[in-house]
C-alpha cells in the first residue's frame, strides 16, 4: 500500500473521491474532485468509477462492473454532479443498466453497462483460462521514473498525476525529456496510493496512462469520444502492469487499446477507446 494518508475516518482517498449519496429512487449526488483533472476536463476513467460506485450501491446483488461502454458528450468540471440510473434488467446473475452523469443541465456522459457479482460468476464458470495476449515486460520498479516527479507545468496541466503511483521506463518519461518510441505505446507500473485496486477502480486504471499520441510526438489533451471497458477478474493486491497501444491514427482520431495485468500475472481488465488527436 502507498504512504498517502487516509482521511480521519480511515476512508481511502479514492473512495472519498468517488463517494455518492442517494437523493431519490434513481438518482445519486456526487462531488467530482479537482484532483482528477487532466487537460480540459475531469478524467474519463475516474468518472466511470463514480458512476459504477452509484450503480454498485443501487444494485447490491450485482456490485461489479463487467462491461461498461461510455460516450462522452461534454467535458466535466470539478464540483457537484448527479448520476441518474435506469435499470434495464436485474435478475439472475446479471444486471443491465443505463446510467448518465449530469452537471446541472449539462449531460457529461452516458453509459450502458452489464454488472454482476464477479465471485459468483467465477464460482459457476468453466475454470479454463485461454489468454493469447502476453503479459508486458517492464523494467524493475527501481529502474523506472515516478510520474509525479514531472515538472510543475506538467502537473498543473495534469493534476491527477498526484493521485496515484505510476512508474514508467525512463525512455517513456516524455514529460521530462524522454523521446518515446514513435510506435504509439505506453507501459507503466501502477497503484493507487492508499488502497489496492478493485473492479470499480479498474475503470479509472483503464484510462490512467497518458494518450499514446505523446509517444508519437503529439502532446496535449486528447478528448475521448467513446470508451469501452471489460473487467475480467478482481485484481490481486499489489502493483498492476498497464499498457496502452494504438495501431491507427486517421481522420483526426486514434484508437487506444489498454490491458491491465495484476501482481499474479492475470489479465484483469481491457479497454478500447476512440479519441480525438490533440490540437496543436
Amino acid at each position: 500500500m502507498g504512504e498517502s494518508a487516509q482521511s480521519a475516518s480511515g476512508q481511502a482517498e479514492f473512495d472519498r473521491d468517488i463517494d455518492v449519496r442517494r437523493t431519490d429512487a434513481t438518482t445519486y449526488a456526487a462531488d467530482l474532485a479537482p484532483g482528477w483533472v487532466v487537460g480540459g476536463g475531469v478524467n474519463g476513467g475516474y468518472l466511470l468509477s463514480v458512476i459504477a460506485n452509484a450503480v454498485s450501491q443501487h444494485l447490491p446483488r450485482h456490485p461489479d462492473p463487467i462491461v461498461v461502454s461510455a460516450f462522452y458528450t461534454s467535458a466535466s468540471v470539478p464540483g457537484a454532479a448527479q448520476v441518474r440510473i435506469d435499470v434495464k434488467r436485474d435478475s439472475g446473475s446479471l444486471a443491465i443498466v443505463s446510467a448518465e452523469l449530469w452537471q446541472g443541465d449539462d449531460l457529461r456522459l452516458t453509459t450502458t453497462a452489464t454488472y454482476a457479482d464477479l465471485d459468483g460468476l467465477h464460482a459457476k464458470a468453466n475454470p479454463l483460462e485461454r489468454v493469447t495476449l502476453i503479459e508486458p515486460e517492464l523494467p524493475p520498479r527501481e529502474e523506472c521514473v515516478v510520474t509525479h516527479s514531472a515538472p510543475d507545468e506538467v502537473k498543473s496541466f495534469v493534476p491527477m498525476l498526484e493521485r496515484f503511483d505510476m512508474l514508467v521506463p525512463p525512455e517513456q518519461f516524455v514529460w521530462a525529456g524522454g523521446e518515446g518510441s514513435g510506435k504509439g505505446t505506453f507501459s507503466a507500473w501502477f497503484r493507487l496510493k492508499d488502497r489496492d485496486a478493485d473492479p470499480i477502480s479498474l475503470l479509472q486504471v483503464l484510462d490512467a496512462l497518458p494518450p499514446v499520441t505523446y509517444d508519437l510526438g503529439m502532446p496535449g489533451w486528447a478528448p475521448t469520444l467513446e470508451l469501452t471497458c471489460h473487467v475480467r477478474h478482481k485484481p490481486a493486491p499489489g502493483w498492476l502492469k498497464v499498457t496502452h497501444t494504438s495501431r491507427n491514427l486517421s481522420g483526426g482520431m486514434f484508437e487506444e487499446d489498454c490491458e491491465v495485468w495484476d501482481s499474479e500475472g492475470r489479465l484483469v481488465g481491457q479497454a478500447r477507446q476512440l479519441a480525438r488527436v490533440p490540437r496543436a
